[in-house]
């Protein structure tokens, strides 16, 4: 039992332990945004890594989410007869919930984890030691571009990932499924307001955020040698993904 205890024991200090580093972390990256100029070439060149290299998944992604959630709807609003309801259905469904998540669970796989690496191996390889010797500050030149990059990007990603897969489903309910495109369009414009899409905005803007931030935290603190950039990769994904769902149900359950 007493050995028992010291496991529990050690494992919740190694938690709060973590949680203080982390929360640490991010009170240094926003004193040092608010505080220092911006590396405006680090921060393009990291726009263009997030949107443009992500561009092509998202667009992937968000087409046959629509898709899906209209051959399911269809099924599910078939049963009761509402069938005109299909295009706000699927307009809902991707503006306030699933394209703002899946479109940032699709980043993270493939710029999020990308960050982790870049970062991981420029510590194993002493080249954040170089520019702190350089009297370079490390967060400001390396972290502090890949936060803003996310806050700008996530946003633009997450409305592209939701008109595609509007459009998505309208191509499955109109020409598969035999709905009137009028229809299809006049009760969405009915039903979507402008706290529908700003409930989508702020769930983008917080994911872009919390991503980075977890990724470029994992990165920088990564383990010497190739086994602890890959264990910093996969810990950074895996985290991630499983903050953006819990802060996903918390923003959800206070915006309602």
């Amino acid at each position: 039992m007493k050995q028992f205890l010291k496991v529990i024991g050690r494992g919740v200090l190694s938690l709060f332990l973590f949680l203080g580093r982390i929360f640490l972390f991010l009170l240094e990256i926003i004193y040092i945004t608010f505080t220092t100029p911006l590396k405006v070439r680090n921060f393009l060149r990291q726009i263009r890594f997030f949107g443009n290299k992500s561009l092509v998944v998202v667009v992937f992604t968000g087409a046959f989410s629509g898709m899906v959630l209209a051959l399911q709807g269809y099924y599910a609003l078939n049963k009761f007869g509402a069938e005109a309801l299909l295009g706000p259905v699927v307009a809902l469904s991707l503006i306030r919930e699933l394209g703002p998540v899946l479109c940032a669970l699709m980043v993270t796989g493939r710029a999020g984890s990308a960050i982790t690496a870049e970062i991981g191996i420029m510590r194993i390889t002493e080249q954040i030691d170089a520019l702190t010797v350089m009297a370079v500050n490390p967060i400001r030149y390396i972290v502090v571009p890949n936060i803003l990059a996310g806050f700008v990007t996530f946003p633009l990603l997450t409305a592209i990932f939701d008109l595609v897969g509007i459009y998505g489903g309208y191509f499955v309910s109109v020409y598969a499924l035999g709905l009137s495109e009028g229809t299809y369009f006049s009760q969405m414009e009915l039903y979507v307001d402008m706290e529908d899409i700003k409930v989508g905005l702020y769930k983008s803007l917080s994911f872009g955020v919390i991503v980075t931030w977890i990724c470029t935290f994992m990165g920088y603190n990564a383990k010497y040698g190739a086994r602890g950039v890959s264990k910093a990769t996969t810990e950074a994904v895996v985290l991630s993904s499983v903050v953006i769902l819990i802060w996903d149900y918390m923003l959800g359950a206070l915006l309602l």
